[in-house]
């Protein structure tokens, strides 16, 4: 089945388009905001990255600070009067950014780990897994939060945290993929056409893992946003005055509930990008597996 096929398939059902259209929104305005960010700062012309947005974003306005929601500010201002809407859509190139890279490293590491052991098995499978149930065995927030504190504060960390806590459950996929991919009869007709073992791997595994794969991702992609988020609610992630969806909403807590706006927005921002990626996985799933 095609991309548009697919596309076809989930536009039919109400929760999978819903799922879709969050999801579309949310990569679309990250892919344009973030270019013009990147832009922006490259060309030393650090206002092209609002050029799109309401305000600047960095700006304090201290006699708007803390107004509600309304027209003028959808999601309300912040303690500085800073436009809380503008501030949710500045910060959503990185969370795009996060959960694209930290799903993308973690189909790569998993790949590379769960792939030969399913395939080849025997001691390279007793080496691989048991190398992934030792990171396993740490709760995985707890063990990205150690591995952020102890490098510091910075985007890239985060995300080298994240991808070292994302990689072992896709190779476990893997490996279950490949569990079942190498008895079928078509990688019986590559080993005798004398094919290599690694290009088997590499051009049967992967691709046929593929399908599963895909739906799982698509629901990571909420849920590395999430955890993304948990961290700078935290206080780790990128540091201040940059917006974060997470940070926003843990500065916003010590002005709930009388303001209650300033941490329920970026929060309720997150939730509807979380459950968008999880329908749209679910759809995905039972599309691309022939489910009814």
């Amino acid at each position: 089945m095609g991309v548009f096929g697919v596309i076809r398939q989930l536009a039919s059902r109400p929760a999978p388009l819903l799922g879709l259209l969050i999801v579309t929104a949310f990569y679309g305005w990250s892919l344009v905001e973030g270019l013009l960010q990147l832009v922006g700062s490259l060309t030393h012309n650090t206002p092209l990255g609002w050029v799109l947005l309401q305000s600047n974003p960095f700006t304090p306005s201290t006699s708007n600070s803390l107004l509600p929601p309304s027209f003028s500010h959808l999601m309300g201002t912040d303690d500085l009067g800073r436009d809380i809407w503008t501030r949710v859509l500045y910060a959503a190139p990185t969370d795009a950014l996060v959960s694209a890279v930290v799903v993308g490293g973690g189909i790569l590491v998993g790949s590379l780990i769960g792939i030969p052991a399913g395939y080849i098995g025997g001691a390279v499978e007793e080496v691989n897994m048991r190398f992934t149930d030792l990171f396993l065995a740490f709760p995985a927030l707890i063990l990205a939060v150690a591995i952020e504190a102890t490098f510091g504060r910075q985007l890239v960390f985060a995300i080298l945290a994240l991808i070292i806590v994302w990689w072992p459950s896709y190779a476990r996929l893997f490996r279950a993929e490949a569990l079942r991919i190498k008895n079928l009869r078509f990688i019986d007709a590559a080993l005798l056409s004398g094919l290599p073992d690694r290009s088997i791997m590499a051009k049967h595994m992967i691709p046929s893992s593929l399908n599963t794969m895909v739906s799982y991702a698509t629901i990571d992609l909420g849920n590395s946003i999430l955890v993304y988020s948990i961290l700078c609610f935290l206080g780790l992630g990128i540091p201040a005055p940059a917006p974060e969806w997470g940070s926003m909403t843990s500065l916003g807590l010590y002005y709930f509930p009388q303001w209650w706006w300033y941490s329920l927005m970026p929060g309720f921002v997150i939730t509807v990008v979380v459950i968008g990626a999880a329908l749209l996985g679910d759809g995905l799933r039972d599309v691309l597996s022939g489910g009814a």
